[in-house]
């Protein structure tokens, strides 16, 4: 079950998580884009677990609504839009909810996977974040418990970890072409810790990656 609590708790982690995680993604995205996806994901996140720590949310939606906006206003490139269309669509998903059971919360990824399609306009094998959502919106999808909800870390881990052997065709990593095989898309990475810390603060006792060695 996921409620306000265990959301404001989400983002705070994933806010702190980003922050430790910041300079193997920058490190990553210096090999093939701009160099500074950790820094604005960082960035974007701890400014949203600043903007709703001590703010009382009618609702998950209007908590998720806050969280986009902050996003929005404060994460650069390509990935505050997309991060804030994903909330969005949590936030639409869960409008007037208090607490949602994981066959919604299933609902409302598959939702905001839908929204980051649409937004980056990308599919699946494309090396961008979408690798990894898909499955483990799949996965929550077919099985809308707590198995379901490992499964879908599971799934993000294995195919952040296979991004390394995709060529890109979206984004700034789409000049390299096929040279940008050989390196973890950084925005599949930090998806996949994205469903990581989703999954910790809705069912615990997640097993987390090491991502400082296993991403090369």
């Amino acid at each position: 079950m996921l409620t306000l609590e265990t959301l404001q708790a989400f983002i705070q982690a994933y806010a702190a998580r980003l922050t430790e995680l910041c300079t193997v993604l920058d490190d990553l995205d210096n090999r093939i884009g701009d160099g500074d996806h950790g820094t604005n994901m960082a960035r974007g996140f701890r400014t949203a677990a600043d903007r709703i720590t001590g703010e009382t949310f009618a609702d998950l939606g209007a908590l998720c609504q806050a969280v986009a906006m902050a996003l929005l206003a404060s994460v650069g490139g390509a990935s505050g839009p997309l991060y804030a269309t994903a909330f969005m669509r949590f936030a639409q998903s869960w409008k007037d909810c208090t607490n949602v059971d994981f066959g919604q919360v299933a609902t409302g990824v598959a939702n905001a996977c839908e929204g980051l399609r649409a937004r980056g306009k990308a599919e699946v094998g494309e090396k961008t974040l979408l690798d990894v959502w898909t499955p483990a919106s799949e996965a929550l999808a077919a099985q809308p418990d707590e198995d379901g909800m490992r499964t879908a870390v599971a799934r993000a881990t294995k195919a952040a970890l296979a991004s390394r052997d995709i060529p890109a065709t979206k984004g700034r990593a789409a000049y390299l072409g096929e040279r940008s095989v050989g390196t973890c898309d950084p925005g599949s990475i930090s998806s996949a810790v994205f469903f990581e810390e989703l999954a910790d603060a809705t069912v615990g006792g997640v097993t987390k990656t090491s991502w400082q060695t296993s991403a090369w």
